[in-house]
């Protein structure tokens, strides 16, 4: 299929093609792979996990994976017939309410933005322990030397970040697709170096350390507490599907690309980890449960060859947070174009030069740097935001996965052929079984992410009890509050922008039951 059949197919859903569609099937991959960013993610909450559950953390991991990678089918197979820029908000459209797309679109954006906030704080994890020359903000011994250094060094990330995104999506993708291969390579070599210094086997893994004080209801809530981690690390990849109108034959690609980026996190990150307990010298080690995996490498591989692999994992960082501010930026274009945001037509406006949506990416920046800001005086603030925040994209996966399983059941889910005949990917019969799976892990999510422990959302002094019930409150405030926009303010300006109407005819603003009769 070429550029312009692409462009065609898009025009029969009722957009003009407006973004520049030049990315590849690596392209499609990595940008996946990247907003997952197993690196990113097992660097920063390995050592979250251990403290929880000890070693057998690790044997929550294949159990979410399994779920979100249920997830990741049903994905592929919206994909494969919607390839709009929005994924969730675009997928939703095609088969809920169109309340329920709007709150799907606006969840996901929120917590895009949160993510990228909290990814960019992983630099003052790392940058720090290559060298000190990294610590701009005192010496490190200061009550806020941290958290304000963080803020220095995340806003520089998200600035750099913001301008390669503005350039447009053909260096979006080299820089991506480069940072991609650095972390392939970096996943590679750390798991066959940590192989060459086992001293223990796999059956690590059922060791506890003593966590959750010797009881089984005691350490089944520390295993709860602990599949945080995967829970935190295994989602995003919804991100593949916002890059559509920018790939090339997106019905074939996006789907494919997808489950690679899934299943390449899944595997490597388990593999990585399972390693690391192996491989590591004293397996109760304070320092597993203070520093993490940063502990593991500098002390199995020694200080030059471990911070020479750290740096790969800075990079990982970096494409990390480009990948992400991408995805909320083609997600909020994707609603202003339906004419779902405030100041929808200057939103979803690109630039006729680079192609690319740039306010929408310049706001994403500079939400995500006031979050850091207001992190300094807070130190506690942006890890229970980000701890918290993927319960968002939780409940926007369970609108998409639920609608979804309600036309499968109604028979009303038909994927299409292409004009060839040939069938697009499809679960078939499976579909019915593997959404059901899909929908118990994004309710499990849920009330796992969101349930109030002290521990995980306010484990150190000075203790507040908004903190800890923070996740509560920010969820009853964000779902109410989005939910009062809708029905108050949003639902009378649903229609496709002229701008962006592939005919005059969607031009118009349509009324909630036209909008639905046209979709």
């Amino acid at each position: 299929m070429t550029e312009n059949d692409d462009a065609k197919y898009l025009a029969t859903l009722g957009y003009k093609q407006h973004l520049d569609r030049t990315l590849g099937s690596f392209s499609a991959f990595a940008t996946g792979f990247s907003v997952i960013s197993i690196l990113t993610g097992c660097f920063q909450l390995f050592f979250f996990a251990f403290g929880f559950a000890g070693p057998s953390f690790l044997l929550t991991w294949p159990v979410v994976l399994v779920g979100q990678f249920c997830l990741a089918l049903c994905f592929a197979e919206l994909a494969a017939q919607y390839p709009f820029a929005g994924s969730v908000y675009a997928w939703s459209k095609k088969l809920a309410s169109q309340f329920f797309a709007w709150m799907a679109g606006y969840l996901t954006i929120v917590a895009q933005i949160v993510t990228v906030a909290g990814v960019s704080v992983t630099w003052q994890v790392l940058l720090p322990t290559i060298s000190p020359w990294f610590q701009f903000v005192g010496d490190g011994t200061g009550q806020y030397d941290f958290s304000g250094n963080a803020v220095v060094l995340g806003s520089t990330l998200i600035v750099m970040c913001t301008v390669i995104n503005l350039l447009g999506v053909k260096l979006v993708a080299l820089v991506n697709n480069i940072g991609v291969i650095v972390e392939l390579v970096c996943v590679v070599l750390l798991v066959g170096l940590l192989a060459l210094h086992v001293q223990r086997g796999p059956q690590v893994v059922f060791e506890t350390n003593g966590a959750g004080g010797g009881s089984v209801p005691g350490y089944v809530a520390a295993l709860l507490a602990s599949s945080l981690l995967a829970m935190n690390v295994l989602w995003a990849f919804d991100g593949v599907g916002s890059v559509s109108e920018e790939t090339v034959d997106p019905r074939r690609k996006t789907p494919i690309a997808i489950l690679r980026a899934v299943a390449t996190a899944g595997i490597g990150g388990f593999v990585l980890m399972l390693l690391a307990l192996m491989a590591v010298g004293d397996i109760k080690a304070q320092e597993l449960s203070i520093s993490g995996l940063p502990y593991v490498v500098t002390s199995v591989l020694g200080d030059f060859l471990g911070k020479l692999l750290l740096v790969g994992v800075t990079i990982a960082i970096g494409v990390c947070v480009l990948a992400i501010q991408t995805a909320a930026a083609r997600q909020s274009f994707a609603m202003a174009r339906d004419n779902r945001l405030p100041y929808s037509r200057w939103i979803s406006h690109v630039s006729p030069r680079t192609k690319t949506p740039v306010v929408p990416t310049v706001f994403v920046a500079v939400c995500a740097i006031v979050i850091l800001v207001i992190n300094v005086s807070q130190p506690q603030l942006i890890v229970t935001l980000a701890s918290f925040v993927v319960v968002l994209a939780y409940l926007a996966y369970l609108i998409v996965g639920v609608s979804l399983l309600v036309k499968r059941l109604a028979g009303q889910w038909k994927p299409q052929a292409n004009s060839d005949g040939d069938k697009h990917f499809s679960l078939g019969r499976w579909g019915i079984p593997v959404n059901l799976i899909a929908i118990a892990m994004g309710v499990f999510g849920v009330v796992n992410l969101v349930w109030p422990r002290r521990e995980v959302y306010n484990p150190a002094a000075p203790f507040h009890w908004y903190l800890q019930w923070g996740g509560v409150l920010a969820l009853v405030l964000i779902v109410g509050g989005g939910a009062a926009w809708y029905y108050l303010v949003q639902r009378h300006k649903t229609g496709v922008i002229a701008e962006h109407a592939a005919s005059a005819g969607n031009s118009a603003p349509l009324s909630e039951e036209s909008a639905a009769a046209f979709e």
